[in-house]
């Protein structure tokens, strides 16, 4: 072989190389963003129930009488759901978890007027506001240049509009209809005022996701496991909605993303 052709043959090689390493993230990526979010293998039922399981995909319990396809009542849902965290209580009897709703704050929200410019009912922990910052409103304030001006009116719109998203989320987290369940649970009964879900802990390794998880993926992953619905896209406003509502109880818990 001459020395030339052996120059090409190497800059070949070096090309399909330099390829496959440019074209491999472009496929891991697509895979990654096709693979759908993994759905937990629940014991097999044993009396023809269905099996319900909480959202650390281990503790388990099957409703005997049942049937697929079928919703049990609110006050059904709620029974089931209190037995599995006394469940997972007693595996973990050094954890804390709050099981009970005790304040107003699990009263449903109201939608705010956007014609009177009202307040609204506010979650235990709600969104910035003159009243819980301390901070009367004022024109011509707020962080950078970009909105370095706005008026009494733009104050309005901008706090009417937040409340209003984060009471929809309220309401999403509160119902199994609205949620697209399809046994009746919702968020609310092992998450009352979406307690120990810890927002501020996310991004984060999720064993049950298999891979490092936003809120948001989280959020799917327990629509499709505990409550049995169906997966809501990245941009479904119920699924934005959620979230902000999830943060909205944090309020003023310090960012610690990666916590266990």
């Amino acid at each position: 072989m001459t020395r030339r052709s052996i120059a090409m043959a190497t800059a070949a090689g070096c090309a399909a190389i330099l390829a496959g390493v440019v074209y491999a993230p472009r496929v891991l990526r697509a895979q990654q963003a096709q693979s759908p979010l993994p759905i937990h293998q629940v014991p097999s039922t044993k009396d023809g129930g269905v099996v319900v399981m909480l959202c650390d995909g281990k503790t388990s319990m099957e409703v005997k009488g049942l049937k697929t396809g079928e919703s049990m009542s609110h006050a059904q849902a709620v029974e089931v759901t209190r037995e599995l965290m006394a469940q997972w209580q007693r595996e973990h009897p050094n954890e804390k978890w709050q099981m009970a709703q005790t304040d107003e704050s699990s009263q449903p929200v109201p939608a705010p007027s956007a014609a009177s410019g009202a307040d609204v009912a506010k979650p235990s922990g709600t969104v910035p506001s003159p009243e819980n910052t301390g901070k009367a409103a004022a024109k011509g304030m707020q962080q950078g240049d970009t909105y370095a001006s706005f008026t009494d009116r733009d104050y309005k719109v901008w706090k009417n509009e937040t409340d209003s998203f984060v009471a929809e989320g309220k309401k999403i987290f509160h119902s199994d209809k609205e949620l697209g369940g399809t046994i009746g649970v919702s968020c609310d009964m092992c998450h009352p005022d979406a307690s120990n879900t810890h927002p501020e802990t996310y991004p984060k390794y999720q064993v049950q996701l298999q891979k490092v998880a936003l809120l948001r993926d989280m959020i799917d992953w327990c629509i499709e496991n505990p409550v049995k619905g169906k997966a809501l896209d990245p941009n479904d406003p119920k699924l934005r909605a959620l979230e902000a509502y999830i943060l909205a109880q944090r309020k003023g818990v310090p960012l610690d993303y990666g916590k266990h």
